[in-house]
């Protein structure tokens, strides 16, 4: 049984017809009924997910990528089609998305913890393994207004990793933080997929797709358009990108 099942789902948006750019035009605008369309984003997306498996998702800027892993993580509800979890879910999206700037690290991480599904005896039994991963230690009681985007973005990742289910899904999981970081990353998700967990990783990165991954579809304009071995949907998209015939 696959630990989820993405079968048909739409979404689509809707988003402002007229594009207003001087003064005139705005105020013209209060005496006019405000029109939309309908931007549609996914249309009949269907995949499977096995456990163990680590599938890469691939495709250019605005091909819905992120809103389908929003989807899958409940933050969006598809308009078409369904999610089927057979497995807890564990996201790692928009990176410190809730922090609380006001507080330190620590309280930070009961936050983000608790947002994930622990426990509070989890998270307080976690916390040097956090800390540690994510180098903070020295860092522990500064405020979150204080650290630069790549601490945060290291506490956030640290955080999750520490929270994982049995499906994480990943949104340019190694795309940020110093090559030290990144090696724990990749080493820390290593661990993770040998010990049986399921992978959905969104990536641009054909090195890390081909080197981490089983399988890989590519997304074009809401749909999937190639469902291959990561080599081959590397290939396909690196053509999309460049133009290439």
């Amino acid at each position: 049984m696959a630990v989820l099942d993405v079968r048909d789902v739409a979404k689509s948006f809707r988003i402002p017809d007229v594009h207003r750019t001087t003064v005139r035009e705005h105020a013209l605008a209060l005496f006019r009924p405000r029109r939309f369309r309908d931007l549609r984003v996914l249309d009949g997306v269907t995949f499977q997910l096995a456990r163990g498996e680590t599938l890469a998702i691939m495709g250019r800027n605005g091909c819905g990528k992120s809103t389908l892993l929003k989807i899958i993580a409940g933050i969006y509800a598809a308009e078409r089609g369904h999610v089927v979890r057979n497995a807890g879910i564990t996201p790692i999206l928009e990176l410190g998305l809730g922090w609380n700037p006001e507080l330190d690290a620590v309280d930070n991480v009961y936050l983000m913890g608790a947002v994930l599904g622990l426990t509070l005896g989890e998270i307080r039994a976690g916390m040097d393994d956090i800390l540690a991963f994510a180098e903070l230690r020295p860092f522990a009681s500064l405020k979150l207004q204080h650290y630069s985007s790549g601490m945060a973005a290291r506490l956030a990742y640290a955080v999750a990793f520490h929270a994982v289910r049995e499906v994480l899904v990943l949104d340019e999981i190694f795309a940020v933080g110093d090559v030290g970081f990144i090696m724990r990353c990749q080493e820390r998700y290593r661990a993770l997929s040998a010990a049986g967990h399921a992978v959905l990783l969104v990536s641009h990165d054909p090195r890390i797709v081909t080197t981490f991954c089983h399988r890989a579809i590519l997304l074009e304009a809401g749909t999937i358009v190639m469902d291959d071995t990561p080599e081959r949907v590397c290939k396909e998209y690196l053509r999309l990108v460049t133009g290439a015939r």
